[in-house]
């Protein structure tokens, strides 16, 4: 069970602010709806959680509802569009169950308040949706929970024998069409006359919340067969994997359609609500003086020796203070850690010293702090003597809690190659593009958006865009995103199906 204590957000703040901008554009009473020079008779929308609507870590009946592909179809309807129809789960509290084991557990939720900050924790209760009870029917909505891009022309991906191999993925054989199809055929075979696709998040997020624990694909590796579930994907596989998919799409008649582009994944809250520095001069209270004096002083000294000084400076008494953190880019100064301190220390202890922090050093501005790792910070690692066994303080975080500058350049570099790659298709199939980077860098900054007085950014809770997993988007957010999808159809066909009225959504889920 997955427990979070906000400690940082009052009860007050979790209520939307206005703002004197507005994003909302949508004036149905003057402009007639009409479909332009698109069919949207039969739309078919492909990708991953993001298009099935996950929210709060899980996958349920109400976000489904709320998905950006569900907005968007209900304003195609009103040009022409038909029915839209999903692959729902089979109750509101999330999870999967294979057989009699649950694999997928329940969404969060906030559960109570505690000194004006929410608890968030996952709904109590057994998932009842089940991985082989198959969704019979047309679908329309061909988004997949955890897919990446090479994922969707995967033959075997919706093969319930391939679940506890790792080779399928648990929600796509709930609807696929059999035991080797794809997702891109079974939704090409619907013969769709409109499509979307926002495919290649997945492709960059594993290696960005597991802390770069993959590696980047960026050399000949294109085979996807070979990489680990947290490897960042190689671009020519990425652009080749959503290639395929649109000549799979073409070839059923779908000429039409909408792309979108990665947003970074850093511009999250998954990555920007915990700050570099949380550790205030009240929070260490009388341990400052002690740290400062019995480790941080001694480190120092010793790194200085080496030329690494700057890996490690005084906590201040009068500023908020950054993290231990270990950084694997980091020359390894183990030994030299250990011959320097055992005069003092002695060979046991020294060695114990060098060994933890031999490639530590505090964080910069440039790092990132997963949001899972707030409940990490200041607790004890049994695996470590006291009194250096307190994560972040007196033992570093290790390399799954952070994404370290190194690592979130790599993540960049990635995505921007994505994104290159995504524009020239958009272009050369004749495609409407979605420029999903943008909005994110829009709703990162200082006013965000705002629709008729309600105010959003991408700060976790408050911001209302995002839901509690700090990763997938509330109703309110899915519908910030249908509104770009929108602009960008009208645009490029001339169309002038309305945008949807972001207020009318759930956000944050309250008790």
């Amino acid at each position: 069970m997955k427990k979070i204590l906000i400690s940082s957000i009052a009860v007050s703040a979790l209520f939307f602010t206005t703002g004197c901008e507005t994003d909302f554009e949508n004036d149905v009473t003057d402009i007639a709806v009409t479909s332009g020079e698109a069919n949207f008779t039969t739309y078919v929308a492909l990708g991953n959680s993001l298009t099935s609507g996950y929210r709060d870590n899980a996958l349920y009946i109400d976000g489904q509802n709320e998905s950006y592909p569900s907005m968007i179809a209900a304003q195609m309807q009103r040009a022409g569009g038909g029915a839209f129809v999903q692959p729902l789960m089979a109750d509101n509290n999330g999870g999967l169950v294979f057989g009699t084991t649950p694999i997928q557990g329940t969404k969060l939720y906030i559960k109570s308040f505690v000194d004006g900050s929410p608890v968030i924790e996952n709904v109590a209760g057994a998932p009842t949706t089940s991985v082989t009870t198959k969704v019979t029917g047309s679908l329309n909505n061909f988004g997949v929970p955890g897919a990446k891009s090479f994922h969707l022309i995967a033959p075997g991906y919706g093969n319930a024998a391939g679940l506890l191999s790792g080779t399928a993925n648990p929600y796509y054989v709930r609807f696929s069409s059999s035991a080797t199809s794809t997702v891109a055929d079974d939704a090409a075979n619907r013969n769709p006359t409109f499509f979307s696709l926002w495919i290649g998040n997945n492709d960059v997020l594993s290696y960005a919340t597991s802390g770069g624990s993959g590696i980047y694909q960026s050399s000949a590796t294109t085979n996807p067969a070979t990489y680990g579930s947290n490897d960042i994907s190689n671009p020519a596989v990425v652009a080749g994997s959503i290639q395929t998919v649109l000549e799979k799409l073409k070839a059923k008649g779908a000429t039409k359609g909408v792309v979108a582009n990665i947003p970074y994944v850093t511009s999250i809250p998954m990555f920007t609500t915990v700050p570099y520095n949380p550790l205030t001069p009240a929070a260490l209270g009388a341990n400052l003086n002690t740290l400062n004096t019995s480790l941080y002083g001694p480190l120092k000294q010793a790194l200085t020796a080496f030329g690494a000084g700057n890996r490690i400076n005084l906590l201040s008494s009068t500023a908020s203070n950054p993290v231990l953190i270990k950084d694997t880019s980091l020359t390894d100064l183990s030994a030299q850690l250990t011959a320097a301190l055992t005069p003092s220390l002695g060979l046991p202890t020294a060695t114990a010293f060098g060994q933890i922090f031999g490639q530590a050093r505090q964080t910069t501005s440039e790092d990132y702090i997963l949001l899972t790792s707030r409940s990490v910070i200041g607790t004890t690692f049994a695996g470590a003597p006291a009194p250096v066994n307190v994560y972040g303080i007196s033992y570093p975080l290790q390399n799954q809690h952070v994404l370290t500058k190194t690592e979130a350049a790599t993540v960049k570099t990635a995505t921007d190659a994505y994104n290159t790659s995504i524009k020239t298709l958009a272009d050369t199939y004749g495609l409407a593009f979605v420029d999903a980077n943008k909005k994110m860098v829009e709703l990162n900054g200082a006013s965000g958006i705002s629709f008729d007085g309600v105010k959003y950014t991408a700060k976790f809770i408050t911001g209302g865009t995002f839901s509690l997993d700090g990763v997938h988007l509330t109703g309110r957010g899915y519908a910030v995103v249908a509104n770009e999808f929108i602009k960008a159809i009208n645009l490029k066909y001339k169309s002038t199906l309305p945008q949807v009225d972001a207020n009318k959504y759930s956000g944050v889920k309250f008790p």
